[in-house]
């Protein structure tokens, strides 16, 4: 029945009304209640994103993320919905921005040449790189490699789902979803992956990693940590790019040992 009285039920019995007798009314009062979500979520990837991208846009398709998330989440199980459907609405608005090819394919190339380059200089090394080690390995001055930075850096909000290789669907995040839970080698793989994590956490200099925790621990905005770190934004972009490029690299190095373990 979709006709039943909702407006003096609880949270819970909201999900119930939903879930069990299908009712849209209750349905709209979850969409309503959980639209924070959208305008968190679609406020925070707008920062630093090219102009001709629309914040309106990036909510509209938010809003179908969060739709797709209450259909689809499993209220009984007991786990919190808010997490679950922040990492749906932003799926969904990720999926919206490579679809709308807003990232330029030389951005791309620029993106995948640095984040080559921090692979095989710190493996070389076996130490986090200088920006002059990079820029002499790139044949590029400081000051060029800074603004490479600056270029790259909206592509780092999409950095965890982009798919690995340009041909692939696979993206980094999917090797960290468990979709093997009864295989043995899961949990061995998953060893791995944190384990590589954590050394690729460590290469990282002492303000990229205050950055990456204040960001993604923390939930601060890019402007907010800047503030934090008195630095300017650009700066802080900056930072955020170097750290991301070499974690990519390292999800990276991860998946294709997986590749030749099998």
């Amino acid at each position: 029945m979709n006709d039943r009285k909702t407006s003096h039920l609880n949270h819970a019995e909201l999900w119930e009304e939903w879930k069990e007798h299908g009712s849209l009314e209750a349905k709209k009062q979850l969409i309503e209640k959980y639209l924070h979500i959208v305008d968190y979520v679609s406020g925070r990837l707008a920062i630093g994103l090219p102009k001709n991208v629309s914040k309106d846009d990036l909510a509209s398709n938010g809003v179908m993320g969060l739709i797709d998330a209450i259909d689809k989440f499993d209220y009984k199980r007991g786990l919190q919905f808010e997490t679950y459907a922040s990492f749906r609405v932003r799926g969904a608005i990720l999926d919206s921005l490579r679809q709308g090819d807003w990232v330029p394919r030389s951005v791309r190339e620029k993106a995948k040449k640095i984040e080559e380059a921090y692979q095989k200089l710190e493996q070389k090394h076996l130490r986090t790189v200088t920006d002059a080690e990079m820029s002499d390995y790139l044949n590029v001055s400081e000051k060029e490699f800074q603004h490479m930075l600056q270029e790259v850096a909206v592509m780092s909000l999409c950095s965890l789902e982009d798919p690995i290789r340009e041909e692939e669907s696979e993206t980094r995040l999917s090797i960290m979803v468990d979709d093997k839970a009864k295989n043995p080698d899961y949990k061995v793989n998953e060893f791995y992956l944190k384990e590589s994590l954590i050394k690729g956490l460590e290469k990282l200099t002492e303000k990229e990693r205050t950055v990456v925790s204040l960001l993604y621990y923390e939930d601060l905005s890019l402007s907010e940590i800047a503030e934090v770190m008195s630095l300017s934004p650009s700066r802080i972009s900056q930072l955020h790019s170097k750290a991301i490029l070499r974690l990519r690299g390292t999800l990276e190095k991860h998946r294709d040992l997986l590749l030749q373990n099998d």
